[in-house]
């Protein structure tokens, strides 16, 4: 597994997602377009918060080219595994292509949410959530993020 390269485009919008139902079994795979279409379609994915030794958390700013909340300001990472993936594989994978980071990280939860984006379509996703520490400096894919910064506990 290669670490990011500063544009290497690492997503597209016809890459097959998991779908799943409410209990996280899954029920197919539909194309990520499709799959944020309209109020959403009921998806696996993960969303990792990272720190640093300092106990900061890594933030990134969405790419200006991302169809949903481009230039927000989200969590460390987030992202979907691929057909036969393993989450633990599907984050070290995504934290190396978007950040060009290795961490350990530990699953914490899991939780089902939709959100539209101004009428251009939705998120509706489970999504695991994992907490992780890393000492390594983030390169960020240009594809992928505009931005990152660390922010104190206090400051969030």
């Amino acid at each position: 597994m290669s670490s990011a390269n500063a544009h290497e485009i690492v997503s597209s919008e016809s890459e097959e997602l998991i779908l799943v139902n409410a209990d996280d079994e899954q029920t197919g795979h539909l194309s990520k377009a499709m799959c944020h279409n309209d109020d959403g379609v009921l998806h696996r994915a993960f969303s990792v918060f990272l720190f640093n030794r300092n106990g900061e958390l890594l933030l990134q700013q969405r790419a200006a080219s991302k169809r949903l909340w481009p230039m927000y300001w989200a969590n460390s990472c987030c992202s979907h595994p691929r057909k036969g993936e393993s989450m633990r594989v599907a984050t070290e994978r995504r934290l190396l292509q978007e950040l060009g980071v290795r961490a350990e990280i530990e699953f914490v939860y899991k939780f089902i949410y939709q959100a539209n984006y101004r009428g251009l379509g939705s998120e509706h996703e489970l999504c695991w959530v994992y907490l992780g520490r890393s000492v390594e400096l983030p390169r960020p894919n240009r594809t992928e993020i505009a931005a990152v910064r660390y922010v104190s506990p206090a400051d969030i």
